[in-house]
């Protein structure tokens, strides 16, 4: 005999065929009926052991599409991003909805808005929950496509400004294609106000042979925000992807990324950083499938955690029977400030070849005493010995990103972190 388990509040609010939008309709009711069937994933489930999403969603958060935000509102969190003087174009969306008047269009790439698409031709992973919600409430996004040889001089911003009046999930889905030799940086910035919400953000994308891909992702969702995303993306032959996620922002975060490898040659750096401090929870979990020969992947995450906070880094790098010269390593380094903060880390390597370069590692602990000592020693005080190392444990990472401006803004943040906390 089997026993029902009773769906929570969100559980039935997201399987409730009657709130999903218009458009894309069969995919819609394929993923809201694959969440109606998994409910959301909790601690039971290996790969969300440590971030019970069932537990975190703990109200109904109903699926909501624009609304009427204050303009002084907008304006506040638009000045969140860093990124004002570094972008050449920047698309805006205000609650899952594109902002016409607030965005300024790039003239040398084909732009168009996922709400106004006839078919786009997506497919719904199988077991994602985060994919499937986003599928089935998905209310706009952007579709970015960048031309064979194409290099685009100044980096394009794609902002997802969150405030509503009450309780909701807001969704958005992406589309970002590079055919061959095409290059783009691509900054993204997600800010919200400090009202209770769930954002879910998918990103698909596909780098064709011999083209760049540059991506740096701030989230600054409000305080009590649960932000959800997703990348996945797929590498033709000596195609480039540099990925990278700063994390200061709301109350829950996980941030999922599924690369796979289908040219040879190809590279991938996927990094990030969180600082959190009390009860945030951020949790990375990657999945990188060398499926083909002598490609390359790095990632690096450094974590800075205080108070209660708690950060978790689940990396799986997987290499097939035929991915020989496969050259893979990862690594994961969090800074514990309290007693009370926790890092979780759980590295795999699942290799099936046999000529590869391969490893993991992760750590975490405090502040180097003896670094500690030799800056008090020379006169500094101590609340700065402790800010200079502490930055410079976060700049680590930030050396990961390739535009300079952009690892200054981070580097700004990041002072400002510490000035708040008092560090």
């Amino acid at each position: 005999m089997s026993i029902a388990i009773a769906k929570t509040p969100a559980e039935e609010v997201y399987a409730d065929l009657d709130n999903l939008p218009d458009g894309f309709d069969d995919i819609r009711k394929q993923a809201a009926n694959a969440v109606a069937k998994s409910g959301l994933p909790n601690r039971r489930v290996e790969e969300w052991k440590w971030t019970d999403l069932r537990r975190i969603v703990d109200q109904a958060y109903p699926p909501a599409i624009g609304g009427d935000v204050a303009a002084e509102k907008l304006d506040e969190l638009s000045a969140l991003s860093p990124f004002g003087n570094i972008v050449g174009s920047r698309i805006v969306f205000v609650n899952g909805v594109f902002d016409e008047t607030r965005s300024q269009l790039p003239k040398n790439i084909s732009i168009s808005m996922l709400a106004s698409a006839d078919k786009v031709g997506f497919s719904l992973r199988d077991g994602d929950v985060i994919d499937a919600l986003n599928l089935a409430y998905a209310s706009d996004g952007v579709i970015i496509n960048v031309a064979k040889g194409v290099k685009v001089e100044k980096p394009v911003e794609l902002v997802f400004l969150t405030a509503p009046d009450q309780p909701a999930t807001i969704t958005t889905r992406n589309v970002i294609r590079l055919e061959e030799g095409a290059e783009l940086t691509l900054l993204e910035t997600h800010a919200g106000h400090n009202e209770a919400y769930v954002t879910n953000c998918v990103t698909e994308i596909s780098i064709a042979d011999n083209a760049t891909l540059n991506r740096v992702r701030l989230q600054e969702d409000g305080e009590n925000a649960i932000h959800l995303s997703n990348t996945a993306a797929n590498l033709g032959q000596e195609a480039n992807l540099r990925d990278f996620t700063f994390t200061i922002g709301g109350q829950t975060t996980r941030n999922q990324g599924f690369v796979t490898f289908n040219g040879e040659n190809a590279a991938l750096n996927m990094s990030g950083s969180y600082m959190i401090a009390g009860k945030q929870h951020a949790d990375t979990t990657l999945v990188i499938n060398h499926a083909v020969p002598a490609c390359e992947s790095r990632e690096l995450y450094k974590c800075v955690m205080d108070e209660n906070a708690r950060g978790v880094f689940q990396g799986k790098v997987i290499v097939a029977r035929d991915a020989q010269k496969t050259d893979g390593q990862q690594s994961a380094n969090a800074l514990l400030l309290s007693e009370g903060a926790e890092f979780d880390a759980k590295p795999e390597l699942e290799i099936y070849a046999d000529d590869v370069w391969c490893g993991h590692g992760a750590t975490s602990g405090d502040l180097d005493k003896n670094q500690l000592f030799y800056l008090k020693a020379r006169g500094i005080p101590e609340n700065k010995a402790k800010a200079l190392l502490i930055a410079a444990f976060a700049a680590a990472a930030f050396d990961e990103i390739e535009n300079e401006d952009v690892r200054e803004a981070f580097n700004e943040l990041a002072q400002g972190w510490l000035q708040r906390r008092e560090v």
